[in-house]
Protein backbone atom coordinates (compact mmCIF):
# COMPACT_ATOMS: atom_id res chain seq x y z
CA UNK A 1 0.00 0.00 0.00
CA UNK A 2 2.92 1.92 0.97
CA UNK A 3 4.38 1.75 -2.87
CA UNK A 4 1.33 3.00 -4.42
CA UNK A 5 1.33 5.80 -2.52
CA UNK A 6 4.60 6.86 -3.06
CA UNK A 7 3.66 6.06 -6.75
CA UNK A 8 0.72 8.07 -6.64
CA UNK A 9 2.50 11.51 -4.91
CA UNK A 10 5.64 10.20 -8.19
CA UNK A 11 2.67 11.24 -10.68
CA UNK A 12 1.69 14.14 -9.29
CA UNK A 13 5.39 15.59 -9.30
CA UNK A 14 5.45 15.47 -13.32
CA UNK A 15 6.71 18.98 -15.04
CA UNK A 16 7.86 18.14 -18.24
CA UNK A 17 4.64 14.84 -19.09
CA UNK A 18 2.40 17.23 -16.86
CA UNK A 19 -0.01 17.10 -20.07
CA UNK A 20 -0.38 13.44 -19.02
CA UNK A 21 -2.43 14.15 -15.74
CA UNK A 22 -5.30 15.45 -18.18
CA UNK A 23 -5.58 12.18 -20.09
CA UNK A 24 -8.78 10.29 -18.96
CA UNK A 25 -6.81 7.14 -18.13
CA UNK A 26 -4.42 8.68 -16.35
CA UNK A 27 -6.36 11.02 -14.23
CA UNK A 28 -8.77 7.75 -13.08
CA UNK A 29 -4.92 5.89 -12.33
CA UNK A 30 -4.68 8.29 -10.20
CA UNK A 31 -7.51 8.18 -8.41
CA UNK A 32 -7.33 4.49 -8.05
CA UNK A 33 -3.83 4.56 -6.68
CA UNK A 34 -5.41 7.38 -4.09
CA UNK A 35 -7.69 5.18 -2.97
CA UNK A 36 -5.86 2.94 -0.93
CA UNK A 37 -6.89 3.95 2.56
CA UNK A 38 -10.88 4.26 1.14
CA UNK A 39 -13.75 1.35 2.04
CA UNK A 40 -13.53 -1.47 -0.43
CA UNK A 41 -16.83 -0.14 -2.48
CA UNK A 42 -14.82 3.25 -3.55
CA UNK A 43 -11.68 1.10 -4.25
CA UNK A 44 -13.46 -1.28 -6.83
CA UNK A 45 -15.49 1.08 -7.84
CA UNK A 46 -12.00 3.29 -9.37
CA UNK A 47 -10.26 -0.32 -9.99
CA UNK A 48 -13.19 -0.94 -12.32
CA UNK A 49 -13.61 3.00 -13.59
CA UNK A 50 -9.55 3.09 -14.59
CA UNK A 51 -9.70 -0.92 -16.48
CA UNK A 52 -12.72 0.35 -18.08
CA UNK A 53 -10.78 3.38 -19.59
CA UNK A 54 -7.61 1.44 -20.36
CA UNK A 55 -9.36 -1.86 -22.13
CA UNK A 56 -11.40 0.34 -24.26
CA UNK A 57 -7.95 1.97 -25.51
CA UNK A 58 -5.27 -0.29 -25.10
CA UNK A 59 -4.89 -3.49 -22.31
CA UNK A 60 -1.17 -3.52 -22.19
CA UNK A 61 -0.81 -0.18 -19.63
CA UNK A 62 3.20 -0.24 -20.80
CA UNK A 63 1.86 0.39 -24.59
CA UNK A 64 -0.40 2.78 -23.50
CA UNK A 65 1.54 5.29 -21.15
CA UNK A 66 4.62 4.81 -24.09
CA UNK A 67 2.53 5.95 -26.36
CA UNK A 68 0.89 9.43 -24.64
CA UNK A 69 4.75 10.12 -23.95
CA UNK A 70 5.72 10.01 -27.44
CA UNK A 71 3.25 11.94 -28.39
CA UNK A 72 3.31 14.64 -25.83
CA UNK A 73 3.98 18.69 -26.69
CA UNK A 74 6.06 18.89 -23.99
CA UNK A 75 8.90 21.58 -23.61
CA UNK A 76 11.53 19.29 -24.63
CA UNK A 77 9.98 18.13 -27.86
CA UNK A 78 9.25 21.34 -28.62
CA UNK A 79 12.98 22.74 -28.27
CA UNK A 80 14.15 19.93 -29.89
CA UNK A 81 11.91 20.66 -32.37
CA UNK A 82 12.84 24.15 -33.08
CA UNK A 83 16.44 23.71 -32.70
CA UNK A 84 17.01 25.18 -29.11
CA UNK A 85 19.72 24.31 -26.54
CA UNK A 86 18.37 21.69 -24.08
CA UNK A 87 19.56 22.94 -20.61
CA UNK A 88 20.93 20.36 -18.45
CA UNK A 89 17.94 21.21 -15.86
CA UNK A 90 15.50 20.25 -18.56
CA UNK A 91 17.65 17.06 -19.30
CA UNK A 92 17.74 16.37 -15.86
CA UNK A 93 13.90 16.45 -15.42
CA UNK A 94 13.06 14.38 -18.52
CA UNK A 95 14.99 11.21 -17.88
CA UNK A 96 13.40 11.19 -14.06
CA UNK A 97 10.03 11.30 -15.23
CA UNK A 98 10.66 8.71 -18.10
CA UNK A 99 11.63 6.52 -15.20
CA UNK A 100 8.42 7.35 -13.27
CA UNK A 101 6.60 6.77 -16.24
CA UNK A 102 7.79 3.67 -16.65
CA UNK A 103 7.43 2.37 -12.93
CA UNK A 104 4.20 3.28 -13.24
CA UNK A 105 3.24 2.03 -16.67
CA UNK A 106 4.47 -1.69 -15.35
CA UNK A 107 2.38 -1.92 -12.70
CA UNK A 108 0.41 -5.14 -12.25
CA UNK A 109 -3.57 -5.58 -11.92
CA UNK A 110 -2.61 -8.20 -9.65
CA UNK A 111 -0.14 -5.57 -6.98
CA UNK A 112 -2.97 -3.29 -7.32
CA UNK A 113 -5.86 -6.66 -6.89
CA UNK A 114 -4.31 -7.40 -3.59
CA UNK A 115 -4.74 -3.88 -1.65
CA UNK A 116 -8.27 -4.27 -1.44
CA UNK A 117 -10.03 -7.30 0.45
CA UNK A 118 -12.63 -7.64 -2.37
CA UNK A 119 -12.47 -11.31 -3.28
CA UNK A 120 -14.64 -10.94 -6.67
CA UNK A 121 -13.60 -11.35 -10.29
CA UNK A 122 -11.60 -8.19 -11.46
CA UNK A 123 -10.48 -7.65 -14.86
CA UNK A 124 -6.75 -7.66 -15.66
CA UNK A 125 -4.08 -5.90 -17.98
CA UNK A 126 -1.26 -6.63 -20.09
CA UNK A 127 2.15 -5.04 -18.96
CA UNK A 128 5.45 -5.47 -20.73
CA UNK A 129 8.83 -4.10 -21.18
CA UNK A 130 10.04 -0.90 -22.56
CA UNK A 131 12.86 0.35 -22.14
CA UNK A 132 11.50 3.98 -21.71
CA UNK A 133 14.68 5.96 -21.70
CA UNK A 134 15.91 4.66 -24.63
CA UNK A 135 12.85 4.35 -26.55
CA UNK A 136 11.77 8.29 -26.20
CA UNK A 137 15.71 9.08 -27.70
CA UNK A 138 15.11 7.26 -30.36
CA UNK A 139 12.01 8.37 -31.39
CA UNK A 140 13.34 12.05 -30.66
CA UNK A 141 16.22 10.68 -32.94
CA UNK A 142 13.45 10.72 -35.73
CA UNK A 143 11.47 13.50 -34.82
CA UNK A 144 12.46 15.11 -38.50
CA UNK A 145 10.12 11.88 -39.71
CA UNK A 146 7.75 11.09 -37.41
CA UNK A 147 7.37 14.64 -35.71
CA UNK A 148 6.59 15.27 -32.42
CA UNK A 149 3.28 16.04 -30.12
CA UNK A 150 0.20 16.18 -32.41
CA UNK A 151 2.82 16.45 -35.25
CA UNK A 152 3.09 12.84 -34.36
CA UNK A 153 -0.51 11.02 -33.81
CA UNK A 154 -1.82 13.34 -37.02
CA UNK A 155 -1.12 13.88 -40.49
CA UNK A 156 -4.11 16.24 -41.60
CA UNK A 157 -4.98 19.46 -39.76
CA UNK A 158 -7.10 22.61 -40.31
CA UNK A 159 -7.07 25.78 -38.84
CA UNK A 160 -9.10 28.43 -37.10
CA UNK A 161 -7.72 31.83 -36.53
CA UNK A 162 -4.20 30.74 -37.25
CA UNK A 163 -4.70 27.73 -34.47
CA UNK A 164 -3.79 23.94 -35.94
CA UNK A 165 -6.35 21.36 -35.38
CA UNK A 166 -6.28 18.05 -35.98
CA UNK A 167 -8.39 15.77 -37.97
CA UNK A 168 -8.95 12.50 -37.01
CA UNK A 169 -10.61 11.04 -39.85
CA UNK A 170 -9.11 12.09 -42.82
CA UNK A 171 -9.76 11.19 -46.68
CA UNK A 172 -7.06 7.89 -46.96
CA UNK A 173 -7.47 8.19 -51.00
CA UNK A 174 -3.87 6.71 -52.17
CA UNK A 175 -2.32 7.48 -55.33
CA UNK A 176 -2.94 3.73 -56.74
CA UNK A 177 -6.46 5.07 -56.48
CA UNK A 178 -6.20 7.48 -58.72
CA UNK A 179 -6.04 6.74 -62.33
CA UNK A 180 -5.01 8.55 -65.33
CA UNK A 181 -3.47 12.31 -65.26
CA UNK A 182 -0.11 10.59 -65.04
CA UNK A 183 1.77 13.54 -66.32
CA UNK A 184 0.11 15.94 -64.11
CA UNK A 185 0.31 13.61 -60.92
CA UNK A 186 4.16 13.26 -61.55
CA UNK A 187 4.58 17.00 -62.10
CA UNK A 188 2.95 17.27 -58.37
CA UNK A 189 4.74 14.24 -57.44
CA UNK A 190 7.97 15.80 -57.71
CA UNK A 191 7.59 18.90 -56.62
CA UNK A 192 6.64 17.31 -53.57
CA UNK A 193 9.53 15.46 -52.83
CA UNK A 194 11.70 18.18 -53.68
CA UNK A 195 10.19 19.67 -50.93
CA UNK A 196 10.78 16.68 -48.27
CA UNK A 197 14.33 16.82 -49.70
CA UNK A 198 14.66 20.11 -48.20
CA UNK A 199 15.31 21.44 -52.45
CA UNK A 200 13.39 24.56 -53.47
CA UNK A 201 9.94 23.76 -54.10
CA UNK A 202 7.30 26.08 -56.12
CA UNK A 203 3.88 26.66 -54.74
CA UNK A 204 1.48 24.68 -56.63
CA UNK A 205 -1.89 25.31 -58.62
CA UNK A 206 -3.83 22.75 -59.57
CA UNK A 207 -6.88 24.14 -61.68
CA UNK A 208 -9.55 22.73 -64.12
CA UNK A 209 -12.58 20.87 -64.35
CA UNK A 210 -14.14 19.38 -61.36
CA UNK A 211 -13.71 15.91 -60.38
CA UNK A 212 -10.97 15.16 -62.04
CA UNK A 213 -8.64 14.34 -59.06
CA UNK A 214 -7.09 17.75 -58.09
CA UNK A 215 -7.69 18.02 -54.10
CA UNK A 216 -7.49 13.31 -54.29
CA UNK A 217 -3.76 13.80 -55.81
CA UNK A 218 -2.55 16.57 -53.15
CA UNK A 219 -4.33 13.86 -50.62
CA UNK A 220 -3.07 10.95 -52.06
CA UNK A 221 0.34 11.91 -51.94
CA UNK A 222 0.59 13.11 -48.58
CA UNK A 223 -0.88 9.59 -47.51
CA UNK A 224 2.31 8.24 -49.17
CA UNK A 225 4.77 10.52 -47.75
CA UNK A 226 3.63 10.89 -44.14
CA UNK A 227 6.33 8.63 -42.96
CA UNK A 228 8.67 10.37 -44.69
CA UNK A 229 7.51 13.48 -43.04
CA UNK A 230 5.21 15.28 -44.48
CA UNK A 231 2.20 16.76 -42.94
CA UNK A 232 -0.99 18.82 -44.85
CA UNK A 233 -2.58 21.86 -42.90
CA UNK A 234 -5.64 22.76 -44.33
CA UNK A 235 -6.54 26.87 -44.64
CA UNK A 236 -9.80 27.39 -45.55
CA UNK A 237 -10.31 30.73 -47.87
CA UNK A 238 -12.28 32.83 -45.19
CA UNK A 239 -8.95 31.89 -43.27
CA UNK A 240 -6.39 33.28 -45.22
CA UNK A 241 -6.16 35.95 -43.33
CA UNK A 242 -4.48 34.05 -40.72
CA UNK A 243 -2.20 32.42 -43.01
CA UNK A 244 1.27 34.10 -42.17
CA UNK A 245 0.15 33.11 -38.46
CA UNK A 246 -0.04 29.26 -39.56
CA UNK A 247 3.46 29.77 -41.36
CA UNK A 248 5.32 31.25 -38.37
CA UNK A 249 4.22 28.35 -35.80
CA UNK A 250 5.01 25.90 -38.71
CA UNK A 251 8.86 27.59 -39.76
CA UNK A 252 10.53 25.74 -37.44
CA UNK A 253 8.74 22.48 -37.31
CA UNK A 254 11.61 19.52 -39.09
CA UNK A 255 8.52 18.07 -40.81
CA UNK A 256 7.52 19.43 -44.08
CA UNK A 257 3.91 20.99 -44.40
CA UNK A 258 1.77 21.39 -47.68
CA UNK A 259 -0.45 24.45 -47.18
CA UNK A 260 -3.54 23.02 -48.97
CA UNK A 261 -6.15 25.55 -50.26
CA UNK A 262 -9.66 24.04 -51.99
CA UNK A 263 -11.36 25.74 -54.24
CA UNK A 264 -9.68 29.01 -54.40
CA UNK A 265 -11.05 31.78 -55.59
CA UNK A 266 -11.28 35.36 -55.38
CA UNK A 267 -13.41 38.27 -56.38
CA UNK A 268 -11.63 41.71 -56.63
CA UNK A 269 -12.65 43.16 -53.23
CA UNK A 270 -12.15 40.19 -51.10
CA UNK A 271 -9.85 40.80 -48.23
CA UNK A 272 -7.94 37.62 -48.13
CA UNK A 273 -6.63 38.41 -51.38
CA UNK A 274 -3.72 40.63 -50.04
CA UNK A 275 -2.82 37.96 -47.17
CA UNK A 276 -2.32 34.98 -49.90
CA UNK A 277 -0.30 37.46 -52.82
CA UNK A 278 2.36 38.69 -50.06
CA UNK A 279 3.10 34.99 -48.83
CA UNK A 280 3.44 34.48 -52.65
CA UNK A 281 5.49 36.71 -53.72
CA UNK A 282 8.02 36.93 -50.71
CA UNK A 283 7.19 39.89 -48.38
CA UNK A 284 8.34 40.14 -45.14
CA UNK A 285 6.02 37.55 -44.00
CA UNK A 286 7.10 34.64 -46.80
CA UNK A 287 6.74 31.21 -46.05
CA UNK A 288 8.90 29.16 -44.64
CA UNK A 289 11.40 26.63 -46.46
CA UNK A 290 9.87 23.60 -44.88
CA UNK A 291 6.50 24.59 -46.73
CA UNK A 292 4.40 24.76 -50.07
CA UNK A 293 1.51 26.06 -51.10
CA UNK A 294 -1.06 23.57 -52.54
CA UNK A 295 -4.44 25.24 -54.11
CA UNK A 296 -7.03 23.88 -55.97
CA UNK A 297 -9.39 25.75 -58.82
CA UNK A 298 -11.92 25.28 -61.33
CA UNK A 299 -10.58 28.41 -62.74
CA UNK A 300 -7.41 29.15 -64.33
CA UNK A 301 -7.49 32.57 -63.17
CA UNK A 302 -8.07 32.98 -59.86
CA UNK A 303 -9.93 36.37 -58.92
CA UNK A 304 -13.61 36.52 -60.81
CA UNK A 305 -13.73 39.38 -63.13
CA UNK A 306 -16.85 40.57 -64.89
CA UNK A 307 -17.84 43.00 -67.97
CA UNK A 308 -18.12 45.68 -64.95
CA UNK A 309 -15.00 45.74 -63.68
CA UNK A 310 -13.65 46.27 -67.27
CA UNK A 311 -15.72 49.66 -67.37
CA UNK A 312 -14.32 51.03 -64.12
CA UNK A 313 -13.39 54.28 -64.21
CA UNK A 314 -9.64 53.50 -62.72
CA UNK A 315 -7.13 55.88 -64.72
CA UNK A 316 -4.77 52.54 -65.13
CA UNK A 317 -7.78 50.27 -66.21
CA UNK A 318 -5.75 47.81 -67.93
CA UNK A 319 -3.49 47.60 -65.12
CA UNK A 320 -5.77 46.66 -63.03
CA UNK A 321 -7.72 44.25 -65.01
CA UNK A 322 -3.67 42.36 -65.45
CA UNK A 323 -3.21 42.61 -61.58
CA UNK A 324 -6.51 41.10 -60.74
CA UNK A 325 -6.40 37.76 -63.29
CA UNK A 326 -2.61 37.37 -63.43
CA UNK A 327 -3.11 35.75 -59.15
CA UNK A 328 -2.05 31.98 -60.37
CA UNK A 329 1.16 33.60 -62.07
CA UNK A 330 1.96 34.14 -58.65
CA UNK A 331 2.30 30.38 -58.00
CA UNK A 332 5.47 28.32 -59.86
CA UNK A 333 3.58 25.24 -60.80
CA UNK A 334 0.21 25.06 -62.68
CA UNK A 335 -0.66 22.05 -63.51
CA UNK A 336 -4.11 21.86 -65.28
CA UNK A 337 -6.93 19.10 -64.73
CA UNK A 338 -9.26 18.63 -67.84
CA UNK A 339 -12.50 16.78 -68.28
CA UNK A 340 -11.04 13.29 -70.10
CA UNK A 341 -12.01 12.46 -73.56
CA UNK A 342 -14.44 9.76 -74.22
CA UNK A 343 -11.07 7.15 -74.90
CA UNK A 344 -8.98 8.48 -71.13
CA UNK A 345 -12.29 8.52 -70.07
CA UNK A 346 -13.07 4.78 -70.71
CA UNK A 347 -9.35 3.90 -69.78
CA UNK A 348 -10.21 4.87 -66.02
CA UNK A 349 -13.27 3.27 -65.96
CA UNK A 350 -11.53 -0.11 -67.21
CA UNK A 351 -8.57 0.44 -65.06
CA UNK A 352 -11.36 0.79 -61.87
CA UNK A 353 -13.28 -2.12 -62.91
CA UNK A 354 -10.20 -4.19 -62.79
CA UNK A 355 -9.24 -3.15 -59.55
CA UNK A 356 -12.62 -3.41 -58.21
CA UNK A 357 -12.71 -6.59 -59.99
CA UNK A 358 -16.42 -5.72 -61.94
CA UNK A 359 -17.00 -8.81 -63.89
CA UNK A 360 -18.00 -7.55 -67.23
CA UNK A 361 -17.66 -7.63 -70.89
CA UNK A 362 -15.34 -4.65 -72.34
CA UNK A 363 -18.50 -3.63 -74.89
CA UNK A 364 -20.89 -3.85 -71.83
CA UNK A 365 -18.75 -2.12 -69.46
CA UNK A 366 -18.25 0.96 -71.85
CA UNK A 367 -21.59 1.17 -72.69
CA UNK A 368 -23.08 1.16 -69.55
CA UNK A 369 -20.06 3.94 -68.31
CA UNK A 370 -21.07 6.11 -71.22
CA UNK A 371 -25.11 6.00 -70.41
CA UNK A 372 -24.00 6.60 -67.05
CA UNK A 373 -22.20 9.53 -67.67
CA UNK A 374 -24.70 10.97 -69.86
CA UNK A 375 -27.13 11.00 -67.09
CA UNK A 376 -25.11 12.81 -65.02
CA UNK A 377 -22.36 15.58 -65.64
CA UNK A 378 -20.39 14.24 -68.15
CA UNK A 379 -17.12 12.46 -67.93
CA UNK A 380 -14.42 12.76 -65.55
CA UNK A 381 -12.76 10.56 -63.27
CA UNK A 382 -15.65 11.27 -60.27
CA UNK A 383 -17.84 9.88 -62.45
CA UNK A 384 -16.14 6.73 -63.39
CA UNK A 385 -15.75 5.90 -59.73
CA UNK A 386 -19.02 6.38 -59.09
CA UNK A 387 -20.05 4.26 -61.99
CA UNK A 388 -18.02 1.29 -60.70
CA UNK A 389 -19.30 1.91 -57.12
CA UNK A 390 -22.85 1.42 -58.60
CA UNK A 391 -21.61 -1.60 -60.43
CA UNK A 392 -20.52 -3.08 -56.97
CA UNK A 393 -23.87 -2.09 -55.77
CA UNK A 394 -25.23 -4.92 -57.96
CA UNK A 395 -22.80 -7.35 -57.73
Amino acid sequence: MQNLKNIHIKLQSLVIFRNLLDDEVITKLSKLLASQNEDTVNQVQKYAAFTSALLCRNENLTQYIFNLAIVDDNIYVKKIGNNLTISSLISEALDNELEILSEISHLTSDSIKKTTSFKGFLPSWETEDIDFKTAYHQSIDRIGTCGYGIFAKYIYFTTDKGELIPVSNHDVVSLEDLKGYEKEKDAVLKNTLALLNSKPAANVLLYGDAGTGKSSTVKAIVNRYYSHGLRLVEVPKDQLKYISLVLDKLSKNPLKFIIYIDDLSFTKNDNELGSLKAILEGSVSAKPLNTAIYATSNRRHLIKETFSDREGDDIHLNETIQELTSLSDRFGLLVSFFRPDKRNYLDIVQKLAIQYGIDLSKEELESEAEIFAAARSGRSPRIARQFIEYLQTLQ
